[in-house]
């Protein structure tokens, strides 16, 4: 192999920079040449793609986002649509492919592989939903974005003694919520996975506000407003009403997606960069690259998309335990 390429797909996450930085690198360090695939795989099929070099990864390790920008593409959905990537792919003499991203991405790099385009995958989403892997790029630094926010708003909610509800993303997977409720000390954590009793959550607001509390912080997981008849906003003026707290509504929305990369994420995703390429060096391909306690591994990417993803109902117990 001499010639590899490098997207990045779906939802941007804090250390995409630092998988493509260790992709880059690895590759020329191996005498391989890289092209970077602007957009996705919608640049894929408009052939927007450039030589990257050294210099083009410089200085880019501690920045949020990514430089290969990202795009949903649905034309890719379709077959004539992988039609023309791959004939991109010929045209540009590519003869394997990095993926970060999360299941979707996953998903095209599975019917390019099956293609004959080796490729390999690495995870790359904020939510941590991909069941087959511990941690996924992006998840680290966003449950740290979320935990700083919480303590602000904690120092305002104190000073007011209100009660306050901070909706997080996590759509399906409420790990974002879970990590940052349990870190932040939430009185209430919902998630998607467990659902709720808005009387149980009111029952430990009046619980708390009796003993002297100054504050309540609850933390919602967006998935549980998208499935049910209310929204946040909605929720908090429920809450208000049944306990005579005032309560007020914060919804971190996109802010959790940026901000330089934590150093977990970083170092996680030098390393599967790294290993990336060395998995292309000896042909592999259809596969995706994980963390299991701390050591990285190769997975089929077929089995990994079939893993199922398993609540970690002892963290949401503990959280439970420590919000008495």
């Amino acid at each position: 192999m001499k010639k590899i390429g490098i997207l990045t797909s779906g939802g941007d996450a804090p250390g995409m920079n630092a998988a493509i930085r260790a992709v880059v690198r690895s590759a020329i360090y191996n005498g391989l040449k890289v092209m970077g695939i602007n957009k996705g795989y919608q640049g894929l099929i408009e052939g927007n793609i450039t030589e990257m070099t050294l210099s083009s990864v410089g200085d880019i390790i501690h920045r949020g986002g990514t430089i290969l920008k990202s795009a949903r593409c649905d034309e890719f959905r379709t077959e004539e649509g992988r039609k023309k990537a791959i004939n991109v792919l010929n045209v540009f003499g590519i003869e394997g492919l990095v993926v970060i991203g999360g299941d979707g991405s996953f998903r095209g790099a599975k019917k390019l592989s099956e293609a004959g385009i080796a490729t390999i995958g690495l995870p790359g989403t904020i939510d941590n939903d991909l069941a087959y892997t511990d941690f996924t790029i992006g998840f680290d630094t966003t449950v740290n974005t979320v935990l700083d926010a919480i303590s602000k708003i904690r120092d305002t909610s104190t000073s007011h003694g209100r009660a306050n509800i901070i909706e997080v993303m996590g759509r399906h997977c409420g790990d974002i919520a879970l990590y940052a409720g349990l870190a932040g000390g939430a009185e209430s954590i919902i998630l998607p996975e467990e659902g709720f009793d808005i009387d149980e959550v009111c029952k430990k607001l009046l619980q708390g506000k009796n003993r002297g509390k100054l504050h309540s912080i609850i933390v919602l997981a967006e998935g549980v407003v998208a499935e049910g008849s209310q929204n946040a906003f909605e929720l908090g003026k429920e809450i208000e009403d049944k306990t005579g707290i005032e309560t007020r509504v914060t919804v971190l929305g996109h802010i959790q997606r940026g901000g330089s990369p934590s150093t977990n994420d970083r170092i996680m995703a030098s390393r599967m960069g790294a290993k990336a390429v060395e998995l292309l060096m000896k042909d592999e391909s259809g596969k995706v690259i994980g963390i299991k306690g701390n050591e990285l591994f190769a997975m089929d990417i077929d089995e990994a998309l079939a893993t199922d993803k398993k609540f970690n109902k002892d963290m949401y117990e503990l959280a439970k335990i420590l919000s008495i």
